[in-house]
């Protein structure tokens, strides 16, 4: 059965959805009443104390259970600045801290800086740092080791550097101030900050080196590194020593790879694990009315996409030709896939801005049209059409597999023959930061500032996983880096949709609905709409 027929026949198959969303389980523990102090009572003849017995202060609660996630893909690395996808910056996460973090009402607020101040003309930040933490392995952590990280992670040659670049200089004031300085106002610093700017301490870096790091990690977050059992578990346990008290609340934290989603939905239903994501809706429906599980749902800014990659394999295929990638685009018709595949929930993508985001609906997602895909690679010069590979990840993501099948055969329709393989998921990933995937892959971007800028930047600044370079852009990008006013911003982002349109760097596909399952004794969790895990205040009933 061809691909375009395949979509056709999962649709018929598909069941409806209906799930209502179920929030997470209260605490099942009531708070303890405050303890009444020592009482003084006065009366007209004279004063008479009344001693009253004092409860002895309450210990700092302990650090109890276990909560076990399971994640869609192996890690490439626990080097949390360099992971490749967001199943694994979720398994990295938890053991390191940056200079800021992001609430859950989306709010910048400090971590290891205690405060800092922003000059008059926004190039020159200090940040006053903590002096009471310390690295898991006892090392502390001050103003040499911001700079160390810094120094660390501009590396060009590393991905994701471009979000550490965006400092031109960061050095010691003395022992807990640095001073961050950039060429120009950059609007989004802070909150790259909080995303990417994990501290690592730099003695055990210098001594163990990059491999071991990534193995082995240390950081100053609310859970330490236990053991990496590779495609079985990554264990980590409670940070004794971590610097805001009273968290975590967890003893112990194990993140299980699952790639196979229907072993993810069993693991849920054996109670092998308590917390699941990237179920389909088919998935998610099978789990309603399952005793001790709840289904939850929520909108997701990721884009996925079919990448052109002209930073390296792709450079001289028919792909570099505008007409061609409008060709694909118009060749591929997105929403059967959606409705087949996805029961429907999940939206068109206009582009690479998401819903919500700075300047979203400025333009209409590129219209399903075979026939004007035929015409515009006519024009081009293939009329008979091309061969080409493609490749996309295993297990990533939910029915991502069969997504590609699907636009593979959609492609063969209009006469491009496309060689699909699926490969393993963190080898997958340590191609694409190579730049050595093949001129057509598939892959997924998701973003928590509010706006796109990083994922475009990401994927659109030729470094790391990036695969497309088109110098129009990067201006845009450039422009809207260093533009504070939010008039502006948003005029920009118009602008560049609608040059992203014309000149496609993506097959432009869809915008996910994400569903979850979590066990019944998991308290106090609310996922994030980017599928980040931060489980500082979560915690397992008994």
């Amino acid at each position: 059965m061809n691909a375009h027929k395949k979509v056709w026949s999962v649709l018929a198959s598909l069941l409806i959805f209906s799930v209502v969303l179920s929030g997470c389980a209260q605490p099942a523990v009531a708070p303890q009443e405050p303890v009444e102090p020592q009482v003084i009572k006065e009366t007209v003849v004279q004063t008479i104390i009344e001693t009253v017995e004092v409860a002895a202060p309450v210990e700092e609660p302990k650090p109890t259970g276990t909560l076990r996630v399971a994640v869609s893909t192996q890690p490439n690395t626990l080097d949390l600045p360099i992971v490749a996808e967001m199943q694994s910056r979720n398994t990295a996460h938890g053991m390191y801290d940056s200079l800021v973090y992001i609430n859950d009402d989306g709010e910048v607020e400090p971590a290891l800086a205690e405060s800092w101040e922003i000059s008059d003309d926004g190039l020159e930040y200090i940040f006053k740092l903590r002096e009471d933490v310390t690295f898991h392995n006892g090392e502390p952590f001050n103003a040499d080791s911001v700079v160390f990280s810094w120094n660390r992670y501009k590396n060009p040659e590393l991905p994701w550097s471009e979000r550490w670049s965006m400092a031109d200089s960061v050095e010691k004031i003395d022992d807990y101030t640095v001073k961050v300085t950039t060429v120009e106002p950059k609007p989004l610093l802070l909150r790259t900050l909080a995303i990417s700017w994990a501290m690592v301490p730099p003695k055990y870096f210098e001594e163990v080196g990059d491999v071991k790091f990534g193995t082995n990690p240390v950081g100053t977050g609310p859970f330490q590194f236990v053991e990496w059992v590779e495609g079985d578990r990554v264990v980590l346990k409670a940070n004794p020593n971590y610097w805001k008290k009273g968290f975590p609340k967890l003893d112990t934290l194990i993140y299980r790879p699952i790639p196979e989603s229907a072993t993810r939905v069993a693991a849920i239903q054996t109670g092998e694990v308590d917390i699941v994501g990237r179920l389909s809706a088919e998935e998610a429906q099978s789990l309603l009315g399952v005793a001790g599980v709840q289904v939850i749902s929520y909108p997701v800014p990721r884009v996925f996409y079919i990448a052109f990659n002209n930073v390296s394999t792709g450079i001289g295929q028919p792909t570099e030709d505008k007409r061609v990638r409008l060709a694909m685009n118009h060749a591929v018709d997105v929403q059967s896939i959606i409705d087949a595949l996805f029961d429907g929930r999940f939206k068109r993508s206009t582009g690479f801005v998401s819903t919500g985001e700075m300047g979203y609906g400025v333009v209409e997602p590129i219209p399903y049209d075979p026939e004007k895909a035929k015409e515009l690679l006519a024009e081009a010069g293939y009329p008979d059409g091309f061969e080409m590979d493609f490749a996309c990840p295993a297990g990533a993501y939910t029915n991502f597999e069969e997504v590609c099948e699907a636009v593979q055969g959609y492609l063969e329709a209009v006469g491009i023959k496309t060689n699909l393989e699926i490969m393993e998921s963190a080898y997958y990933w340590d191609l694409e930061a190579e730049q050595k995937l093949p001129p057509l892959f598939g892959d997924s971007w998701s973003e928590q500032n509010g706006e796109a800028y990083n994922r475009m930047a990401g994927a659109l600044l030729g470094k790391g996983y990036s695969s497309w370079v088109d110098d129009t852009i990067i201006d845009y990008l450039g422009k809207i880096a260093s533009t504070v006013d939010m008039a502006q911003r948003k005029v920009l982002y118009e602008e560049l949709q609608q040059y992203m349109q014309d000149n496609p760097p993506f097959i432009f596909l869809y915008e996910p609905v994400a569903f979850e399952a979590i066990r019944d004794n998991v308290q106090d969790y609310k996922p994030r709409p980017a599928e980040n895990y931060f489980l500082f205040y979560t915690w397992v009933a008994e």
